[in-house]
């Protein structure tokens, strides 16, 4: 499962790259590659390549960044009731390792969170997801059972959660990193100063394509990860 998870991560750098128009120099190639790659993983492709873009472009700014942005502490007196034991439960304990759960339910399925000319290749994005969900899933529960589909689909599934989370964690979180306000704010900075590089076993990196080179990236996301 650990490796399965590992080596479904290495599908979302495919499509990462896909994304960020470093895989092909056919556009049409590149959101077919990130559309399939993102299949499996149940990750709506454009509306992730959409708030990614948009993390790129405001890295650590106030906000703006989509990306494990801090809670700030005006806010941490509003986690009241069930929303307030559920923030605190998963951002103050290991399970912050599997929150990016929550970001992906939250930011790539509602379409309000598009423009109007957004939303025709958003909904593309979505239907090929719940195509994968339609076929793949009843597919691999017919030949391999519920306990396959536990198995073979659902646990290496949150492994790649697992890394999803913790990887972009680790990227921009640090105690001498900070988020700043607009006002403050500096593009260069952010990308140079923002991100972190964290050496992770061979083997990770190897299934995961070498994902963790981060401080090149945001210099220039055009890089693959090759």
């Amino acid at each position: 499962w650990l490796l399965a998870g590992t080596a479904f991560t290495g599908f979302f750098t495919v499509g990462h790259d896909a994304g960020h128009r470093a895989f092909h120099k056919n556009n049409l190639v590149e959101d077919i590659v990130g559309t399939v790659m993102f299949a499996p993983l149940i990750y709506p492709f454009e509306p992730w390549r959409i708030k990614h873009n948009h993390h790129h472009a405001h890295t650590n700014k106030l906000v703006e960044d989509t990306a494990w942005h801090p809670v700030m502490p005006e806010d941490l007196g509003k986690f009241e009731g069930l929303k307030g034991t559920l923030y605190k439960s998963v951002l103050g304990s290991p399970l912050k390792c599997f929150a990016s759960i929550g970001h992906w339910l939250l930011w790539h399925f509602d379409l309000n969170k598009y423009t109007d000319r957004q939303k025709p290749r958003v909904i593309v994005s979505l239907a090929a997801v719940f195509a994968f969900m339609a076929i793949g899933w009843p597919a691999i529960i017919y030949y391999t059972g519920i306990s396959g589909f536990v198995k073979f689909w659902l646990m290496p599934w949150i492994g790649y959660h697992f890394w999803m989370s913790t990887f972009t964690v680790v990227h921009h979180t640090a105690p001498h990193i900070p988020f700043k306000d607009a006002s403050e704010w500096d593009a260069a900075k952010a990308q140079l100063g923002g991100t972190v590089h964290c050496n992770y076993p061979r083997w990770v990196e190897w299934l995961c394509h070498d994902i963790n080179w981060h401080v090149p990236h945001h210099v220039n996301a055009k890089i693959p990860w090759y």
